[in-house]
Formats: structure tokens, C-alpha cells, sequence
């Protein structure tokens, strides 16, 4: 029979179990330049959520060795191409950092599937990844494939669970025949033409070149079709936007809140179906745009 502890015992324990870590639920590491959908989804969770510096696997692993023993469960969230500049996560190494930490992963492949990948299959395909490696993959259908909607895709039995238990879910109505119709079409135009992600790269490639060649700042933008101007003046770039739709491009500005201030841009978005004229004739009226005497005034 155990006997009872001792007063001083008892006050040890007591702080002791005081010091240890507790495992207080749950926890979302999100890559600090991730979409705002993304930080809507970690609110939503009831998840702490906190941000790791942008495709830095290193920090990722610094943050998660400090904090991983304090929770039940963490989630890593990321992009596989980022929406606003146009890079692409560094997938080798973050799945690395989150098996080593026993975390789960999660990408969101709005603007990478479809784009990137010998054959537009996204990020995995991009790195050579195995697909098992991820455990959730979402994305939407609005972009590459045409359509409205969105997807989350994983094993059978996270699927299982999110299809008989998310709300959002469960009371929302099926997508529309035409919708699928739309995403069906595009997924067998993407497979039986490879050729168009072939011709998206070369157009992205010679954009983004000739914008590099005539100085202007593309910021981190490689092998997507996604290349930034960065103006760093919301006005400005508002302006260019406006100057360049009356000769025919059309560009969107991003102006503050959406980016900071001194990162304000306009975000070119490259198809394959753009000819190389289109593309020079783009590249050559921005030049021009940017070094009007009374645009720079307006910074």
C-alpha cells in the first residue's frame, strides 16, 4: 500500500508539474505571407495560430523545436505558389521539418495547380514530392480549372471525417452540374494537351526576363506565371494600372491593406494562350509608364 507523500513531497510535485509544458490544445504555423483565406481558416479553427518568416524551413524548424512539446497537435499551413509574389514553398524541406516535429501539413494549391509541374499536377509534381507526404492538399477550382468552387483532398479517412463533420460542409448544397462540368473539362483538356504548361512556362519565363531586363522589380517571382511589379505607392500603382488598361493591358493593382505600403504592386498573370508580341508589347508600355515624369511625381 502507498503511503501518503510528505508535505515537502507534495509542494516538489506541485512545482514540478507547475514547470512541465502542457499540452493545451492545438496549434496552426502558417507561413507569414499566406493568403488571408488561410488566416480566416486559422481564426475559425480556434487553433493558436502564429506565423514562421516566408519559406524560411529553418525558422519553421527553430519555432516548432521552442513550442512543438506545448501542444496536442500542429498544423503547418503554406502555399504552394504564393498569390502575391509569385515563389514557390520550398516543399522538400518543410516536409522534412514537419515529419522531424510530428506535425501535419497542409498546402494550399489555388495558384499552383494547373501551373506548375511538368504536367500542371502542382507543387508535388514540381519537387518530385510523393503526394502521401502531405497530409491535407485544398484548392480551388476558380483559377486554372475554370470553375467555382473548391476541393480538400487527403486519405480516405480525413476525408471521411471532414465530409460527416465540417458545418460548412454538411449544410451547403452540392456543386452545380455545369461547375463540375467546367472543372471535368479542364482536368482532361490539362491531360490531354501537356503542351499548354510547357507554353505557360516559356511565356511566364520570357516575361518575367525581359521585365528584369528593363529594371523593373519583380520581387521573388520564379517559374509561375504569377510576376509582380513592385511600385511601392499605392497611388502610383493605381495610376499604371489605369494608364496601362487604357492601352489595352489589363493588370490588377494591389494596394494597401492587401500588401504593405512600401510593397504595393501590380500582379501580372501570365496564360499560355498570351503570344510573345503580347507579352513584349506589356513589358514595353510598363517601362514606359513607370518612367512618365508626372507618374513618378505622383509617389
Amino acid at each position: 500500500m502507498r503511503g501518503r507523500d510528505h508535505p515537502d513531497q507534495r509542494a516538489r510535485h506541485q512545482r514540478h508539474r507547475d514547470r512541465a509544458p502542457r499540452r493545451t490544445g492545438d496549434l496552426v504555423v502558417h507561413d507569414s505571407l499566406a493568403h488571408d483565406s488561410i488566416l480566416q481558416g486559422c481564426r475559425l479553427s480556434g487553433a493558436t495560430r502564429r506565423p514562421f518568416p516566408h519559406n524560411d524551413a529553418a525558422a519553421l524548424d527553430a519555432i516548432l523545436g521552442q513550442v512543438r512539446h506545448q501542444y496536442r497537435r500542429v498544423l503547418v499551413v503554406i502555399e504552394g505558389v504564393y498569390s502575391m509574389d509569385g515563389d514557390i514553398a520550398d516543399l522538400p524541406a518543410l516536409v522534412r521539418v514537419k515529419r522531424r516535429h510530428g506535425a501535419l501539413l497542409m498546402i494550399d494549391e489555388a495558384h499552383s495547380i494547373g501551373t506548375i509541374g511538368a504536367t500542371g499536377r502542382g507543387i508535388g509534381e514540381y519537387h518530385g514530392v510523393d503526394r502521401s507526404e502531405v497530409e491535407l492538399w485544398s484548392g480551388t477550382l476558380s483559377k486554372a480549372l475554370a470553375s467555382c468552387g473548391g476541393y480538400v483532398a487527403g486519405n480516405r479517412s480525413v476525408v471521411e471525417y471532414l465530409r460527416y463533420t465540417v458545418p460548412g460542409f454538411v449544410y451547403s448544397a452540392g456543386m452545380t452540374p455545369a461547375d463540375t462540368a467546367a472543372s471535368l473539362t479542364a482536368l482532361r483538356l490539362l491531360r490531354a494537351e501537356p503542351r499548354r504548361v510547357d507554353l505557360l512556362a516559356e511565356n511566364a519565363a520570357l516575361f518575367l526576363r525581359l521585365a528584369r531586363e528593363a529594371g523593373i522589380d519583380t520581387g521573388d517571382s520564379h517559374d509561375t506565371p504569377i510576376v509582380p511589379c513592385i511600385v511601392g505607392d499605392s497611388l502610383k500603382t493605381l495610376r499604371l494600372a489605369e494608364a496601362l488598361f487604357d492601352e489595352g493591358i489589363s493588370v490588377n493593382p494591389i494596394l494597401y491593406p492587401a500588401v504593405p505600403e512600401e510593397l504595393a504592386r501590380l500582379r501580372f498573370f501570365i496564360t499560355c494562350s498570351h503570344r510573345p508580341d503580347q507579352i513584349r508589347r506589356a513589358v514595353t508600355a510598363l517601362e514606359q509608364q513607370l518612367r512618365r515624369p508626372d507618374l513618378a511625381r505622383a509617389a
